[in-house]
């Protein structure tokens, strides 16, 4: 009964997206017959799960009509500093996991009181924030990469759960199953609880729902606080995918994340917008980084073409708000 009707009923937007998904699809398979193999799904995945993370929980900023720009950034210092705790301070995989959700979680508090109480703009306030924790991860590993434990040690089981390797060496991207897990548990949080419910409500009217004698800087800073917990399982997910955390690797994974919200039908003025949406609109921008290399574009273009569909997501919402 988790929430029938999220993937059962693809509406409006969403199932707009879900046929562009289709299409690219398509469209990379006749272009090059490399992309239909199955090493290519599996790296889509691998790309897809720390971005459907993120975009799991700044979906509740975007929705309140803020933002936030210190995921990115904070993902990869999280996994930094989770894997300092580890390998230089010999502390266990339990405790570097508990320190990214953590350190996510306290981000999250400074963006919503931040934004919510001392009423900074989202964007410079998630601007500042990201620039900390830009700076802070690199700072505690004296600026070099930090290697959280291999798959064939005891203290690497934590990997399998995004990515098993069979016995003859194939590996099996199980870390769908998870991500979708969340996207209907998530999706049930906004859509039928009073977090989502008042998220949504800070987005279409935040005067109104203060009179409506809603604890307004409770629910506004929620949002922040939720976006900051996925931000750091996403780091934990970064950290399981990858073999080697680098500083500054993490500048621009806030925009996928949040580009994949936008063109999911987030919409970019708050109010509205579903997780399954937002879902959808990762699978877009995992698809066009993997995909797009495979007809012989560069990464250039790929950002010129991401920009290009942001800006065509964008475009619809507008009219959408002008009817």
């Amino acid at each position: 009964m988790v929430n029938k009707k999220a993937f059962g009923r693809l509406k409006g937007r969403e199932a707009m997206v879900f046929g562009i998904i289709v299409a690219m699809v398509i469209l990379f398979s006749f272009l090059s017959p490399t992309f239909r193999t199955y090493p290519t799904l599996v790296s889509v995945l691998d790309n897809s799960y720390y971005i459907t993370l993120m975009v799991l929980g700044v979906t509740f900023p975007l929705i309140t009509g803020g933002v936030d720009l210190s995921i990115g950034t904070g993902l990869v210092s999280y996994a930094l500093i989770g894997g300092y705790l580890i390998v230089h301070q010999n502390m266990p995989v339990g405790v570097g996991i508990l320190a990214c959700v953590g350190m996510g979680v306290l981000i999250g508090i400074l963006n919503g009181i931040l934004v919510a109480v001392m009423d900074l703009p989202p964007f410079l306030a998630t601007l500042c924030t990201c620039m900390i924790t830009r700076g802070l991860g690199p700072a505690l590993c004296g600026g070099f990469g930090v290697s959280w434990p291999s798959a064939l040690s005891e203290a690497g089981q934590f990997r399998y759960i995004f990515k098993f390797i069979s016995g003859n060496g194939t590996v099996v991207p199980i870390g769908i199953v998870l991500m979708l897990a969340l996207v209907l548990i998530m999706s049930f949080v906004l859509e039928h609880t009073r977090v989502g419910r008042y998220t949504i409500a800070i987005g279409s009217n935040k005067e109104a729902t203060k009179l409506a004698g809603v604890n307004v800087k409770f629910y506004h800073i929620l949002a922040y606080v939720i976006s900051g917990l996925f931000a750091g399982l996403a780091g934990v997910a970064y950290a399981a995918t990858y073999a080697t955390i680098y500083p500054g690797s993490g500048a621009g994974f806030e925009l996928d994340a949040i580009g994949g919200a936008i063109v999911g039908g987030v919409s970019a003025s708050g109010g509205v917008g579903t997780i399954v949406g937002a879902f959808l609109g990762v699978i877009v921008i995992c698809l066009m980084k993997v995909g797009l290399p495979f007809i012989g574009l560069q990464a250039n273009w790929q950002q010129i073409f991401t920009g290009i569909v942001l800006i065509a997501a964008v475009l619809i919402d507008v009219i959408k708000k002008r009817k």
